[in-house]
């Protein structure tokens, strides 16, 4: 099909193809844009020819200690301007960058390391610890470990193994980059957040990756040189491959290490920045700064928000701040986000209110994913009618390769010719989907199902809410019902009738929660709520 009767000489060339990767995007910025800023930390400032510089070194001293093609090399790093480097020094000498949660245990971190056979870890002076207390429990061969100390945030380096910029020196800054010969090559391993046991390691390759540098500028509406922060951590699918993607924009790339309101008004202000992404948690951060937290600014700032479906509340707040917030959506498996709330023209007359609720859809289809929609356990399509509830299913070139060592796990992911994302949702009249709920997060109260998110949302709106998470809470007559757990902002009070008369005002009574519970919200590093944590404590 698509095959002319005579193609002879027609066929792949040198000169015609080449293997997609986004690796040629820094190798193309260090020619076009050679004394732009590309990377910024504080007082580092490094030009794009520095930046090259410096990522070919690194992929020319892991080559010098002993890392080969296919082998991995794994990150226990913040958002600092190594992580930055390792996203292209890694797979520069032909390996797979594992980027690591900074917050996980132990013995999560040991498997990790086990699991994808790490050859490198290049490590944080802060988590170092940690790191040795791994590879202590580690049944496999030790990887060689790489310190990053970070004098501007004050971390010295303990000094135990070799130091970063001391490895790199040892490289050649005209190492030449071992590109992929198949786009389908591995570039990186990232591993889920495995609450429901051990994680499971999603693989890259190349082409998903490069693709997805692409379609994020159209969704974003980016022009060139833009300003990007780096809020969602790089260890969280690649930062959603965001860093992968400034250098073909002539962008920088500003590092942000401890994530505050402070930190990213101050960036806004001082450093110009123009986008970030962030949880939920973040538009928070920022919609209830303290005063002396906020600084002015004379443009739009663009930020994509995912993690969790915001609430309309807090996408109303925000608006009025500077922030124009776009809601998308994605998980590890898919490279981060993959739809997104495509605006309609036709919406700006609305009040602000429901204008708020439409952008807390997940939306349509990324321009570079081939079909996301709604379907029945029975893989048919649900009736866009914004009721019915199905199955998020994914298919397109940002969908993983599979779980590592995990070929079971990897086909029933696949089952049907879509990745099965296991979210809930609804498919509105304009196909843009909105999820109810995360399959597990449904609470079947009396035959009822009732979302948390919905719940969530209502409480949201009230005035003393900072964060809140809905679970189910076991009941001896209608089997499970809602229970609350909510974070107040500072200086208030919970009263938890008023809170739940409150729900009563916008929800059907089976609904509202039965309990409230006011405290501090567990959270992940990338801001989501812990809700297995919360169920743990009503056990």
């Amino acid at each position: 099909m698509g095959w002319m009767k005579d193609e002879t000489g027609l066929g792949k060339t040198p000169a015609n193809y080449v293997p997609l990767t986004p690796l040629s995007h820094l190798a193309r910025a260090a020619k076009v844009f050679t004394d732009r800023e590309a990377l910024v930390y504080g007082d580092m400032r490094l030009t794009y020819a520095q930046y090259h510089a410096r990522v070919s070194r690194l992929a020319s001293a892991l080559v010098g200690a002993g890392v080969q093609p296919g082998d991995v090399v794994a990150t226990l790093l913040p958002n600092v301007p190594a992580q930055a480097e390792a996203h292209f020094g890694v797979p520069a000498c032909g390996a797979i960058l594992n980027t690591i949660n900074i917050r996980l245990d132990v013995d999560t971190i040991a498997y990790i390391f086990d699991h994808g056979e790490a050859k490198v870890v290049i490590c944080d002076s802060q988590f170092l610890p940690v790191c040795m207390q791994a590879i202590d429990v580690m049944q496999g061969d030790a990887p060689l470990v790489i310190e990053v100390p970070d004098t501007q945030a004050g971390i010295p380096e303990i000094g135990e193994q070799i130091d970063y910029d001391s490895f790199i020196a040892k490289g050649d800054p005209d190492f030449e980059w071992i590109m992929p010969t198949d786009e389908w090559e591995s570039l990186a391993l990232n591993y889920t957040s495995g609450t429901t046991g051990r994680p499971k390691g999603v693989v890259y390759h190349h082409r998903g990756a490069y693709l997805m540098t692409m379609g994020t500028p159209v969704t974003w509406r980016m022009t060139l040189h833009p300003k990007f922060l780096t809020i969602v951590p790089l260890f969280h699918c690649n930062g959603w491959n965001h860093t992968w993607m400034i250098p073909m924009m002539g962008g920088t790339v500003v590092c942000c290490r401890d994530i505050s309101a402070a930190a990213i008004y101050d960036a806004i202000a001082d450093e110009g920045v123009t986008h970030f992404g962030g949880a939920p948690i973040v538009l928070n951060l920022l919609v209830n700064a303290k005063d002396d937290e906020r600084r002015t600014f004379d443009h739009t700032v663009e930020v994509f928000t995912a993690g969790a479906p915001p609430a309309p509340a807090t996408l109303e707040a925000i608006g009025k701040l500077g922030f124009n917030v776009q809601q998308v959506y994605g998980l590890t498996e898919t490279y981060g986000h993959v739809t997104e709330c495509l605006w309609n023209d036709a919406w700006d007359a609305l009040p602000h209110d429901q204008q708020a609720a439409i952008k807390a859809r997940q939306g349509v289809a990324f321009p570079q994913m081939e079909d996301i929609t709604v379907m029945s356990d029975t893989m048919e399509q649900v009736p866009m009618d914004g009721a019915t509830q199905g199955e998020i299913v994914i298919r397109g070139n940002s969908v993983m390769k599979g779980y590592l060592k995990n070929p079971d796990a990897t086909a029933k992911a696949f089952a049907g010719g879509y990745f099965h994302s296991e979210d809930l949702a609804v498919q509105h009249p304009d196909g843009s989907m909105q999820i109810a709920d995360r399959a597990k997060d449904i609470i079947i109260s009396g035959g009822e199902n009732i979302s948390s998110v919905e719940v969530e949302g209502a409480l949201m709106g009230h005035p003393d809410v900072m964060l809140c998470a809905v679970v189910a809470m076991p009941d001896d007559k209608w089997g499970e019902v809602p229970c609350a757990f909510v974070e107040l902002k500072e200086g208030r009070t919970g009263d938890e009738p008023a809170m739940i008369a409150f729900t009563r005002e916008r929800l059907a009574g089976f609904k509202c929660p039965k309990k409230v519970v006011f405290c501090e919200l567990p959270k992940t590093s990338t801001g989501k709520i812990q809700k297995f944590e919360l169920r743990k404590s009503l056990t």
